[in-house]
């Protein structure tokens, strides 16, 4: 018998940023021009983008995810996100279910440019709406994400005491031979 929908557990596979800014070198041109002038504005580009390029912290951030988060333009963006939610900025998941709306544009704007606080937002609605992050093949809950090191770290430790134990033990049966018992 198979479980009842709401105890099955949804697994956030990729997230997706939409900037409220269009792909092209025109829409590039006209949002940076009309940013420094104050008539356009979109948090998400504030949180990844400093006056030219990706924010370093942003970058080391993107990669420590526990899943891959792809950011895309209005006009770039994917046909499934798009119908989902059509208002950017926005920041979704992508579950083995299809797109699950995380942070809206209010939310957005209440991470004021910081990376740290957008990483915070997520892992709040992450949990909000009982989502995990499926990391490696394995279920991850979204207040877990940065804890990943310590196993690794754990297993290089075990794995050189097993070998030390093997190899000391090999030690003594040979002498243990040598000696004829």
């Amino acid at each position: 018998m198979s479980e009842p929908a709401s105890a099955q557990v949804r697994s956030v596979n990729r997230l997706i940023g939409v900037y409220d800014a269009d792909h092209t070198l025109r829409g590039e041109v006209a949002y940076w021009i009309g940013a420094r002038l104050g008539r356009r504005h979109c948090s998400l580009c504030d949180i990844t983008h400093g006056a030219v390029r990706e924010k370093g912290a942003w970058k080391e951030c993107r990669e420590g995810l526990p899943v891959p988060f792809d950011t895309h333009h209005r006009d770039d963006q994917p046909a499934e996100v798009r119908a989902a939610v059509p208002t950017a900025p926005v920041v979704v998941a992508i579950t083995d279910d299809g797109v699950v709306p995380l942070l809206g544009p209010a939310d957005l704007e209440r991470c004021d440019g910081s990376v740290d606080r957008l990483v915070e937002a997520i892992e709040q609605a992450v949990e909000r709406l009982g989502l995990t992050f499926a990391a490696f093949g394995w279920f991850m809950p979204a207040h877990a994400v940065n804890w990943g090191k310590y196993p690794a770290l754990l297993s290089l430790v075990l794995l050189q005491f097993t070998l030390g134990v093997l190899i000391t033990k090999n030690r003594w049966l040979f002498a243990l031979a040598a000696l004829g018992c």
